[in-house]
């Protein structure tokens, strides 16, 4: 009696299954697989991939599927294949109204940045040489002066993010020594990092003062002792309190710390350069302001609201971003040329604010005026209305700033709703997202909504050609 296999096959029928798979050595003489060798591809590739989809087969088989033949083995292979050739990261369409999307890799640069990033890529620069005098530069020379010109620091420094940023200024200026923090302020970050663990992996002491609703300044005096090196400012950007609440304000604390001969450093999280009313958004924190407050060290990102690639920047006084300077640490945070070059054209952008608010993106769609956004959700929906089976709707609904920055604000905008025929909304959605070009959106209610507002020069016509072939494709 033969025993069934789990899939209602018999035993020895999975047996000859398996002995009829062609071996690895045979199938390297098919003419496919010696035409793929002729246009370039490498015998150790072939052979990886011929024995993972006779590794899948095997499975399959002892799953109880049929055996495949050689073609279609063949086939799975030419897949793999096509697959390589496919990059990881790719451009995405953000459809989600979530301007500082992280998952989709935040600020979208200018056209001056990338072309910046291009022509500083493609050949040799002067990352760090000086070419007045023929000697060694530094590459910091290339964002200080516009950094410095734009915030009315002293000087300014450039690692390859802000919690880098944090942890240098902690590392130089109170390793060994005390940290005072208001409970109120001791957030997390993205990726679960904590503000307490990155000041203990700095090596200094975090003191914490105040209630997590309700700090006074008698707090931070209180606590400060012999061994207190830093009194520290962490702006919550990702979160927001309301209700029975308060925080000493940073001119406050700066006049403490210069009184008590300790530095204040005030960590803004996402660094605005621009006064948040001609966005349409509520008041917020500028680096320039916190600069004029007397604020010793600044940070903040560059790839939030400052709209440019991933950075952390420290502005502030001379004589202590010298020391960030001198800390070893700064060879292992410290940009690339690529980053400079994108900081640096997006920097150039804010001399002129109109031109920043022209060319920045992240500006540019946070000022984009409800009436430009009705007119652009009335423009896709026009050019999507004539595919087959596809139901529209036009209604109001909220963008999001995203990236840690603005927590619980909303801006109202005018999105496109979709629904498929014989489609649930999740299907929709995935399908946008296998696109040549992956569509992103958001569902609500049974439907899936576009937001013009983060939509970029061009992406109405990948989001038509998206749905084209979805609505194609449901109809084969």
């Amino acid at each position: 009696m033969t025993t069934p296999s789990p899939a209602g096959s018999s035993l020895p029928d999975v047996g000859l299954a398996l002995r009829a798979l062609p071996a690895v050595t045979r199938l390297l003489e098919h003419p496919r697989i010696v035409r793929w060798r002729e246009e370039g591809v490498s015998h150790e590739r072939l052979v990886s991939h011929l024995q993972a989809v006779l590794a899948d087969a095997r499975g399959q088989i002892r799953a109880g599927a049929p055996c495949e033949g050689t073609d279609g083995l063949l086939d799975r292979v030419a897949d793999r294949l096509v697959a390589e050739r496919i990059a990881s990261l790719r451009p995405v369409v953000n459809a989600t109204g979530v301007v500082l999307n992280t998952n989709l890799g935040r600020a979208p640069l200018s056209r001056a940045a990338c072309e910046a990033i291009a022509a500083t890529a493609r050949g040799y620069c002067n990352l760090e040489y000086d070419l007045q005098t023929g000697q060694r530069g530094s590459r910091m020379s290339h964002l200080e002066r516009l950094l410095v010109q734009l915030t009315g620091a002293e000087a300014a420094v450039v690692v390859n993010n802000n919690a880098a940023a944090v942890l240098l200024v902690v590392d130089t200026l109170a390793r060994g020594r005390e940290v005072i923090l208001s409970r109120g302020q001791l957030v997390e970050i993205g990726g679960s990092f904590r503000m307490p663990e990155v000041i203990e992996a700095s090596g200094a002491r975090l003191v914490e003062v105040g209630c997590t609703n309700r700090t006074h300044l008698s707090d931070y005096e209180r606590a400060i002792g012999p061994d207190t090196a830093l009194l520290m400012r962490c702006h919550p950007s990702n979160f927001r309190m309301v209700g029975f609440t308060s925080e000493v304000e940073p001119a406050e604390l700066a006049s403490l710390a210069e009184a008590r001969g300790v530095v204040f450093v005030d960590d803004l999280g996402s660094g605005m350069l621009v006064p948040p009313g001609i966005l349409g958004l509520p008041p917020e924190p500028t680096v320039q302001g916190a600069i004029a407050a007397g604020t010793h060290l600044v940070t903040f990102s560059g790839d939030k609201l400052l709209g440019g690639p991933q950075a952390g920047i420290v502005v502030g006084k001379r004589a202590l971003v010298e020391r960030l300077r001198r800390n070893p640490l700064m060879r292992a945070l410290r940009v690339d040329k690529l980053v400079i070059a994108a900081l640096e054209a997006t920097l150039r952008a804010y001399l002129d604010r109109a031109r920043a608010l022209g060319e920045v993106p992240t500006l540019a769609m946070l000022a984009r005026p409800l009436t430009e956004l009705e007119a652009a959700a009335r423009a896709l929906a026009d050019t999507l209305g004539d595919l087959p089976g596809l139901a529209l709707e036009l209604a109001p609904g909220f963008s999001m700033v995203g990236g840690g920055s603005y927590p619980g604000v909303e801006s109202p905008t005018m999105r496109v709703g979709l629904t498929l025929e014989g489609w649930s909304a999740a299907a929709l959605q995935g399908a946008l997202r296998a696109a040549a070009i992956p569509v992103v959106a958001r569902v609500e209610h049974d439907r899936v909504w576009l937001d013009p507002r983060t939509l970029l020069p061009g992406d109405e016509r990948l989001v038509q050609l998206a749905l084209v072939n979805v609505v194609a494709g449901r109809s084969a």
